[in-house]
This record gives structure tokens, C-alpha cells and sequence, in this order.
């Protein structure tokens, strides 16, 4: 596909068809996945493949804390998991509150899910410290993150990022042996989608860029 094409189609894929996806296509893409650029080239990351049915179970089951958190915010008229405010429901509603299946099942039907990790040793975070949430260390990993899922794309596949699990990244370090060092970045269902979009809907440019100033006129 034409690099463009790849871009402006590759969308956020939950529900995937019984095609198993082959080790050989899922090696293709890593095999190119992995030219995304990191920190000082340092590469810090590191992809645990999941296939087993248990271990994509209990990954799903991990999923669950933060998704009910992410529901009731959203019942509650605030945007999910902000760092700026605290939730409005208290722990017990989060805790009661019903999820469905819509964050659990593409773990568990996908071809393949992929829990990508990052060596916080090697990571540059230049934010550290600031008086808020660091997010500069990320530039290390997700756009590795983003190449394995343009290149599904290219392949016919598709998969999301999906972050739920990380709240509760202690339990997936111990459930996938991943060094306390590692910091669980994302968890990626990989598979054939059942339907593939072709026209995506994103802010226009004039929307998204200014000059000079973050109030300057629109590029």
C-alpha cells in the first residue's frame, strides 16, 4: 500500500475474525516495526508475543480495573483517567460499576496480543521533574508501537493500543516475567479485523496547527 494510504486508514481495530495471524506475517511486521526511532537509538523495548488462551485470559481480567474506573468516569461527565482532577464516584461506585466485554474480548479473540515494554534505565525523561504526569519518556516506545500497527495495516491486520492493563502493571510484570525495570507501555490485539475502514474522520489541519504561538493563526 502507498505509505499515505497506510496512514490515513489504519484505524483502531477491536473485533477480529477466527483468521489465525501466522508467525511469519507477525515476524514481518516486527521485523519492520522496529526501525521506529527511540531515545538515543537506545532501543529499550522489548514485545512479549501472548498466544496462550490462560495468559490472554488473566491479562483480560487485569484490564478490568482501570475499565471500570474509565466507565464511571465517563457516567460521571468527566473525561476518563485525566491526571488534572480526581474521579467524581467514589471507589465503591468505580468498584461496582459494569464494564461489559468491549475491554476484555479483542485479548481474547485476536491472532495475537502483544505486550510491549519499555527499559526505563535507558529512557530519557526529561520531564521527570515537573509538577505533572511524565509523558516524554513514551517518545521512546510508541512510536514503535504505532509502526507495528501501520505495518498490520499494510499486511491486512489490525489491531489498538490498549493501556488498561497498565494499571495494573505489578501482576503483568509477575504473569509474563517482565523485570520491575520495565515499565508495561501497552498491550496490542493483533488479528484480521472484521471490517476494515478506509476513510477515517480526524480534525483538519487548520484545527490542529498554528504559527508561532499555540494562539497564533492557523497553519
Amino acid at each position: 500500500m502507498n505509505l499515505y494510504d497506510v496512514m490515513r486508514t489504519t484505524a483502531a481495530v477491536r473485533d477480529f475474525t477466527d483468521d489465525p495471524l501466522p508467525d511469519e506475517v507477525l515476524h514481518r511486521i516486527l521485523d519492520n516495526a522496529r526501525f521506529a526511532p527511540s531515545g538515543g537509538n537506545r532501543q529499550g523495548t522489548r514485545i512479549v508475543v501472548v498466544q496462550d488462551p490462560d495468559t490472554r485470559a488473566r491479562l483480560a481480567e487485569l484490564n478490568l480495573t482501570a475499565a471500570r474506573r474509565y466507565v464511571a468516569q465517563i457516567k460521571a461527565g468527566q473525561s476518563p483517567w485525566n491526571p488534572i482532577e480526581p474521579p467524581a464516584p467514589s471507589p465503591e461506585e468505580i468498584a461496582a460499576t459494569d464494564v461489559g466485554d468491549r475491554f476484555t474480548k479483542p485479548v481474547l479473540t485476536a491472532g495475537a496480543v502483544l505486550v510491549v515494554c519499555v527499559d526505563l534505565g535507558v529512557v530519557a525523561a526529561m520531564d521527570q521533574d515537573l509538577d505533572r504526569i511524565g509523558i516524554i519518556g513514551g517518545a521512546s516506545v510508541y512510536p514503535l508501537v504505532w509502526n507495528i500497527l501501520l505495518a498490520a495495516r499494510n499486511e491486512g491486520f489490525g489491531g489498538t493500543i490498549t493501556t488498561m492493563a497498565a494499571a495494573e502493571e505489578p501482576a503483568v510484570q509477575d504473569l509474563l516475567g517482565i523485570p520491575r525495570q520495565y515499565a508495561v507501555a501497552a498491550v496490542v490485539p493483533l488479528g484480521k479485523p472484521v471490517k476494515q475502514l478506509t476513510r477515517l474522520t480526524r480534525r483538519p489541519v487548520a484545527e490542529l496547527a498554528t504559527r508561532e504561538r499555540f494562539d497564533g493563526a492557523a497553519f
